[in-house]
């Protein structure tokens, strides 16, 4: 399993908004192959900053198969226009030996 990170950045003032489109911008990166679950969580500090993370399958799932489908159009139509800036994406793996 492959943890991705995104830290998304909306434009000041827009995070109801942001926060009312997402659940149907979740629904399509959901439909896609290998996605497992997701996590929102939103900065206590930096109130229109929001911690992403999404459990795929394999990396592959993630920066093959959704990057490069329709679906990906999709998501960002509807969150792009709340972006401040791109968002920051990282993936991580358990390391060997830690629970899975």
């Amino acid at each position: 399993m492959i943890l991705e990170f995104a830290q998304i950045t909306i434009r000041p003032g827009s995070e109801s908004k942001f926060e009312a489109v997402f659940p149907a911008a979740i629904k399509v990166l959901g439909d896609s192959k290998g996605f497992l679950a997701h996590d929102l969580r939103r900065s206590v500090e930096t109130p229109n900053r929001y911690a992403l993370i999404v459990q795929w399958q394999t990396l592959e799932d993630h920066t093959v198969g959704f990057r490069g489908s329709p679906a990906f159009a999709e998501w960002r139509a509807h969150i792009g226009p709340f972006l401040e800036s791109p968002p920051v994406v990282e993936h991580f793996q358990a390391l060997a030996g830690a629970d899975t």
